[in-house]
């Protein structure tokens, strides 16, 4: 199963898959050179898209595309923390605009169904976006596209109002101001300090009118979606089999989209929806990290295309700073020793024709130009390094094999994973064996996959919880969102004023290449204060019906729904 959660500059998912159970902490050693060099091949012939690309002219008109989501969402706006999950967004792109949209370099343009220029400039030695938005651009509701949407979009995303809720305000708290142009459909956005990812704001756009206030904000967009403007409309939201219905807009300006109607269909474990796709219920299936039954499956399948390709993903698990054992930094720290990366990475991607390679970076892939392995001893699993560091702190082991204690209370955390996810299951079990030997007791604790974001994750309610961060093109804008202290994804609630500014100093860089140096140096500071254990780069894999066109690893790619559709 896929549980998405969706951001600004970020994007985080949870991916559900089967996964054989593995052993504890010391039976899989580090990798060796070879081994590693292997790794590096294969990710270097592992393609940057694979989406079957066919010219809008060759697709078939009309069809029904079928497509699984993991989890149903109950807030549709994507702007609000509880509505940032990216299975929403996979369903909520077919209908919301997308002002810039990405190719498969994450290199930007203008979507000219929404704008027909974009303008950067300096004023004051201050940076200016100046929008033009097309004439033709109009809410399903009549009213027209303006740049009244682009300032409530601010507002709402800013955070100097707190009754809001919102999932990221990376770059929309740079804005002094966002105005009108010479017209209502020009928009001036002014910059109060640099904000090189532009690119990545007011995507999706939403109507001023349902965000203009916390109450609606929060209200308007719960279990309904009450206007759209993109190539699809809502046919039917359909809380009782969790599905969703979007038909071919007539009243769409851009291009005829292809297809007559795409159908969402809420199946929540990963086996089940490759048993959909086997039996032809499905069009395109997600294959996650743990799957390889799955894979194989799939694979099996008459007609099958397997599509793969490097995204800006990532698996990882994540350290609540402030829960009561993990308040301490040396303590995450022995934390941090005791999981053996290596271990839950090949049990996680084993036969799942991915390279078994862990990830040194919270910011950059494995791929990106910009990587750099930031580990340092803290990657490296030592179980001796973590007792001491326990000892230093306190937490005394009475016996070998015993559970620590400090001022006679047991060192126990928690690791919360969803019910419907097996493999997350078994990151916990290795952890588990991990953590023991370093004296220290982990219980996993299964809840409810609709209630993991929204009632734990969010709320806090987790010592370790495992999870993918699905990124864009705009890797340095979620720094903020996910590691400055008050963000409301930063869900460790982690608290560091010289991180914040390092932060700052980083998606405030104009030239490329110090924004690089400088997102590694903030990186460095995010490692040692154990915010977040990366894992892997996450497996882009899917399995589509051959007849499918322009859809299916898209890595860095923003989909065009008008043109995706069937060959035959």
């Amino acid at each position: 199963m896929k549980v998405h959660y969706r951001a600004a500059a970020g994007l985080a998912v949870l991916a559900m898959a089967v996964a054989a159970c593995g052993g504890g902490g010391s039976e899989t050693k580090q990798p060796s050179a070879e081994q590693s060099q292997q790794a590096q091949q294969q990710m270097s012939e592992t393609p940057a898209i694979s989406i079957n690309p066919v010219p809008y002219e060759q697709v078939k008109d009309g069809g029904t595309l079928t497509l699984p989501v993991g989890q149903w969402p109950s807030q549709w706006n994507p702007y609000h923390v509880d509505g940032n999950q990216a299975d929403t967004t996979e369903m909520r792109d077919t209908f919301l605009p997308s002002v810039m949209v990405a190719d498969e370099e994450a290199n930007f343009t203008p979507n000219p169904d929404y704008l027909t220029d974009v303008k950067v400039d300096t004023a004051s030695g201050k940076q200016v976006i100046t929008y033009t938005i097309n004439e033709k651009a109009t809410w399903s509701d009549g009213e027209p596209i303006t740049w009244k949407d682009f300032e409530a979009a601010w507002k709402a995303n800013n955070g100097e109002n707190k009754k809001y809720k919102p999932a990221s305000t990376d770059g929309y708290d740079r804005i002094e101001s966002v105005a009108k142009g010479d017209s209502d459909r020009v928009v001036v956005v002014t910059f109060s300090k640099t904000y090189p990812e532009w690119q990545g704001l007011f995507s999706p756009l939403m109507p001023a009118k349902h965000i203009d206030s916390p109450d609606v904000f929060d209200k308007d967009y719960l279990q309904k979606v009450p206007v759209t403007a993109g190539p699809f409309k809502i046919e039917s939201i359909d809380e009782g089999t969790k599905t969703l219905t979007v038909v071919r807009d007539d009243k769409w300006w851009g291009k005829k989209a292809k297809l007559d109607k795409v159908i969402f269909r809420t199946i929540e474990t990963p086996a089940a929806q490759v048993n959909a796709f086997a039996n032809g219920e499905l069009d395109m299936v997600e294959i996650p990290p743990g799957s390889p039954a799955d894979l194989k499956r799939a694979k099996e399948v008459p007609n099958v295309d397997i599509r793969k390709a490097l995204s800006p993903n990532w698996r990882h698990i994540t350290v609540n700073n402030q829960s009561e054992f993990l308040k301490d930094k040396s303590v995450r720290q022995a934390v941090a020793y005791a999981i053996n990366r290596d271990v839950i990475t090949q049990s996680d991607l084993k036969d799942m024709d991915w390279p078994l390679q862990t990830l040194g970076n919270h910011v950059f892939m494995n791929n990106h130009k910009g990587y750099v392995d930031n580990s340092g001893d803290l990657g490296k699993y030592n179980v001796e390094k973590a007792k001491q560091l326990l000892d230093a702190a306190g937490w005394k082991q009475e016996s070998e094999g015993a559970t620590r204690k400090k001022d006679g209370k047991e060192f126990e955390l928690s690791f919360v994973v969803p019910a419907g996810v097996p493999y997350a299951k078994t990151e916990g079990e290795l952890t588990q064996a991990m953590l023991a030997e370093a004296g220290i007791k982990l219980s996993i604790r299964a809840v409810p996959d609709d209630k993991f974001f929204t009632d734990y994750i969010i709320k806090g309610d987790f010592d370790l919880v495992p999870f993918s961060w699905i990124g864009t093109p705009l890797p340095i804008g979620s720094l903020p969102q996910i590691y400055k202290t008050g963000s409301e994804s930063n869900f460790p609630k982690s608290e560091n004023p010289e991180l914040d500014a390092a932060i700052e100093d980083a998606v405030g860089e104009m030239d490329p290449a110090k924004a690089i140096e400088k997102a590694n140096a903030a990186d460095k500071m995010i490692w040692d204060m154990v915010h977040t254990i990366p894992l892997y780069q996450r497996p882009d894999i899917q399995a589509a019906k051959k007849t499918l066109a322009n859809l299916g690893a898209e890595g860095y790619k923003t989909y065009d729904w008008s043109i995706v559709g069937f060959t035959g």
